[in-house]
């Protein structure tokens, strides 16, 4: 049951009529099974005193592309009433006339572009109106027996709208439907969804919420002694194999729906999705399509289920039978196109955005984590809507041209350019270890800045979570994780790889820059300090690179390696043999893993820092102290030391390495691999030769 989130002391401070929409709108989206993300509108109609001082009524309405969960006021429309009523004369309005239009009728200029379903509130004679796709009225209006369902639930009190796609047309049918039916409190549009209205904004609200409630009972009371979608065919896999499966399936998954363009894949194993991917009658359901308009573009007409038995726990045949399931999928949405393009029409993704795979849940695609979680969250909406129609009868969709006229809908299709356009690294994935430090975190955030999903992988798994969150409060949430990585550890890179591709899907930067320092005489050197810097700047550099290169080979995709070394690679550093030696090993190691990499698109390159103190973890060790007095200096000179030893006379910063690393992971650079860049203010010593 959906529960009555209203309070009246909260709403008391809310005097103006725009703020109180704003809040009804926010407590009706906190509940997605009320409304989608992105979908439904809520409006009110007042009073305003235009720029001459004269009483105006006009409307407040949800503007194009806003989400009512987070909408603020400046995400709603303020529009003319008296210019709007008129277009209820017209026999016929087409789309683009009405934009047009109702562009004409706005207080503000600056305000969002109105609705899509903004004739719908203006005609309808009411304050306060709300529009929504709860998952129990949609599960009547997708019902083939709907109608007849909704007599019994609500007697005359409904208006019942057969599907019209939004826009004109149908906003006129309603207001002459509830005209004629003086006795209606609702509107009940087919495969679409619901319309409430009030006198005050309390009303409205605690309307939509007590419909949506009758609905929802007589749902659970015929549901009683009803297996759940025909019954169990499959027993969902224990949750530890589900994530073994996962890891070696997410990497081919995204690989083969990556051609052309890149995709971020997560997973959603929740009861009611594997309740649903393992029941008898998932494979027909799937197939009949998207139960509501606002799914389509997000979650496409039909997913792609996967004919695989988990009981045979074979991975192997589960990843051919998903690459072929991918290919087929792409050549069917490819003649769905062609079978219903107009002309202009430009052919989108064309991969699964929904993937179901029977004891393992759901996988979802979408050009970025949050979009992902978009295509998942609205096929939980189609879940409990399936379920809610196979209760009442048979569930019913919008037919393939009704489905590619919402798909493909230039109204619909301009939400999506209203997102921020994509940058170098949209829709990639990168992980850079010690990724809590200095240059590691000047990176991470660097490539967040440029769109990429940041892996922060760090010893000091709570520094990483720093990093994390704070790109994640800047980017948006999902824009970056953190891993706790030992790269000593074979095993602990092992798992930290794994919880990148559980997390994202896959890779496609990876920026090896853990590090330590030491700095003693040779003799001075023990045995445990050599090895140390070994483990660390060599075996880790190693062990990180060949998990990653694998995981690149699965994807398919290339990919970019940056090393990052130091001047000391190139140059025999005083009193530093065991950081110089592994630090020469890292960059020949470079050199190798790009010949090996080249064959699979995989660039491998090497930054050259030397002097960068701030924000160094290694520099506010005993680091600082050695090479100090390796140079017969004290600590505190040393920043300075360092400055005027360059050609350019410079401190090296983090930020300074961080572009240089941004730079060979980018397009920039895309025919560059096996190279150092030197980012150290010019140390003729260090000159590479």
């Amino acid at each position: 049951m959906v529960v009555n989130l209203w309070n009246r002391e909260r709403v008391a401070d809310l005097q103006d009529e725009l703020a109180q929409l704003v809040h009804r709108s926010n407590l009706l989206g906190a509940d997605r099974s009320v409304a989608n993300w992105g979908g439904g509108n809520t409006s009110v109609k007042t009073t305003v005193l235009d720029f001459r001082g004269r009483e105006v009524e006009m409307m407040w309405v949800k503007g194009s592309g806003s989400d009512l969960a987070t909408m603020q006021a400046r995400h709603f429309t303020a529009l003319r009433l008296d210019d709007i009523l008129p277009l209820m004369a017209r026999d016929e309005l087409s789309d683009e006339e009405m934009v047009a239009y109702l562009s004409h009728c706005m207080l503000d200029a600056s305000h969002p572009r109105a609705s899509i379903e903004t004739l719908l509130h203006a005609f309808l004679p009411f304050k306060h109106i709300d529009h929504t796709h709860p998952d129990a009225i949609v599960s009547i209006c997708c019902s083939d027996n709907g109608r007849s369902i909704a007599e019994e639930i609500y007697g005359k009190r409904f208006v019942w709208v057969p599907y019209v796609r939004p826009g004109f047309l149908l906003s006129k049918m309603i207001a002459e439907a509830v005209q004629a039916n003086p006795e209606a409190e609702l509107v009940l549009m087919e495969k679409h969804g619901l319309v409430t209205w009030g006198e005050t904004s309390e009303a409205c609200y605690r309307q939509t919420i007590a419909v949506i409630n009758e609905a929802q009972e007589y749902i659970e009371a015929r549901a009683q002694g009803k297996p759940l979608f025909g019954g169990q065919r499959y027993t969902a896999l224990p949750e530890h194999e589900r994530r073994d499966i996962l890891a070696q399936v997410l990497p081919v998954i995204r690989g083969s729906v990556s051609r052309g363009q890149r995709a971020i894949v997560t997973y959603d194993d929740a009861d009611d999705v594997l309740s649903f991917v393992n029941s008898v009658a998932a494979p027909q359901l799937v197939q009949v399509g998207s139960p509501c308009p606002d799914h389509l573009v997000h979650t496409k007409r039909v997913p792609l289920y996967i004919d695989w038995d988990p009981a045979t726990r074979d991975s192997s045949d589960l990843q051919e039978r998903i690459k072929a399931g991918i290919v087929a999928y792409q050549q069917a949405y490819q003649d769905y196109f062609e079978r219903n393009k107009s002309e202009g029409d430009v052919l989108v993704f064309s991969a699964p955005r929904v993937i179901l795979i029977p004891g393992i849940g759901m996988v979802n695609t979408g050009k970025s984590w949050a979009m992902a979680q978009v295509s998942a969250a609205l096929y939980h909406r189609a879940i409990a809507v399936m379920h809610g129609s196979t209760t009442l009868g048979k569930f019913t969709s919008l037919n393939e041209q009704e489905s590619y006229a919402i798909e493909y809908w230039p109204l619909e299709l301009y939400k999506l350019s209203l997102q921020p356009p994509e940058a170098e690294f949209s829709r990639q994935v990168g992980m850079v270890t010690g990724g809590a430090g200095g240059i590691g975190g000047a990176t991470c955030r660097r490539f967040a800045a440029a769109g990429m999903h940041v892996v922060v992988a760090d010893i000091n798994l709570d520094r990483a979570w720093q990093v994390a969150d704070e790109i994640n409060q800047a980017h948006g949430e999902g824009r970056a994780s953190a891993v706790g990585i030992d790269v000593t550890n074979e095993q602990s890179v092992a798992q930290g790889i794994r919880d990148i591709v559980l997390t994202y899907g896959g890779l496609d930067v990876v920026v090896n820059n853990a590090g330590i320092a030491s700095s003693q005489s040779l003799t001075e050197t023990t045995l445990q300090e050599w090895n140390r810097n070994m483990d660390v700047l060599s075996t880790g550099y190693f062990l990180i690179a060949r998990e990653s290169l694998k995981l690149l080979q699965m994807q398919g995709m290339g990919g970019s390696m940056v090393f990052v070394a130091s001047k000391n690679s190139v140059y025999a550093g005083k009193n530093a043999a065991a950081y110089s030696t592994a630090k020469a090993a890292e960059v020949h190691l470079a050199r190798c893993i790009a010949v090996e990499g080249g064959d699979y698109g995989v660039r491998v390159n090497v930054v050259l820092p030397d002097a960068v103190l701030q924000g160094s973890t290694i520099w506010s060790s005993s680091w600082r102290e050695e090479r100090a007095a390796a140079y017969g200096i004290q600590a505190d000179e040393l920043e300075e030391h360092y400055r005027k030893r360059t050609i350019l006379g410079v401190n090296v910063l983090p930020e300074d390495i961080a572009n240089a690393i941004v730079f060979l992971a980018s397009s920039q650079s895309a025919k560059t691999t096996g190279c150092m860049i030197t980012v150290d203010g010019g140390v003729p010593a260090a000159f590479v030769r």
